[in-house]
């Protein structure tokens, strides 16, 4: 019998997808382990902050897919890992790391999860939350003003440069992988579709 239930939610920067996310981890709140793909960005301890700055980070060539994979395959066979996190005011993998210890469901979201075939593999559902560019675009200037102390010339450029390019090339495509494809992340009528899924599988646990 399985028993882990592994969830993908992707989507848009901006998209609701950690909106989703939280409020399906608030309806089972002790059988559920959540994992942010945004802590798997690559160290650059090499460069110095400004070419940090400067990096792509909307590729998948940015993120560390195979420790994420390896991470998942552990916490289905039972055993805690250690997640990195990631400082986005230094734009980069600080030194310290966060216990996730194993649970029967385990919640993955992340901007370009559905993008990486074997990470993929790893997801007994995939959702991927839509919104409107210019809602998303907005989300994201006040949520990296307010919680990453960037500056909107900053934010602004960066969605030009790349988030805007990345998402059109490699977001928006992996939606033909999800096996939901939510409108925004407050939708109460896919919570409860995917609450429902979540429930019957840990009754069936016991």
């Amino acid at each position: 019998m399985q028993s882990v239930y592994v969830i993908g939610i992707a989507g848009g920067s901006g998209s609701g997808k950690s909106t989703f996310a939280a409020r399906l981890t608030n309806a089972f709140p002790h059988a559920v382990a959540t994992v942010s793909c945004d802590n798997y960005y690559k160290a650059h301890d090499d460069l110095p902050l400004e070419a940090r700055r400067k990096l792509n980070y909307d590729a998948p060539d940015a993120l560390e897919f195979d420790l994420m994979v390896s991470h998942l395959q552990a916490l289905k066979r039972g055993e805690p890992v250690d997640c990195p996190v990631y400082d986005f005011t230094l734009h980069n993998r600080s030194d310290k790391v966060t216990r996730i210890d194993p649970k029967p469901v385990i919640i993955v979201d992340g901007i370009l999860i559905l993008s990486d075939p074997a990470l993929r593999e790893t997801f007994d559902l995939r959702i991927f939350v839509e919104t409107d560019a210019d809602e998303r675009i907005l989300r994201r200037a006040r949520r990296d003003m307010e919680v990453r102390g960037r500056r909107i010339d900053d934010i602004m450029e960066q969605y030009l440069s790349t988030v805007k390019p990345m998402h059109e090339m490699y977001v928006e495509p992996s939606r033909k992988y999800a096996d939901l494809i939510l409108n925004g992340g407050m939708n109460p009528v896919a919570l409860e579709v995917v609450e429902s899924r979540v429930r019957d599988f840990l009754e069936k646990q016991g």
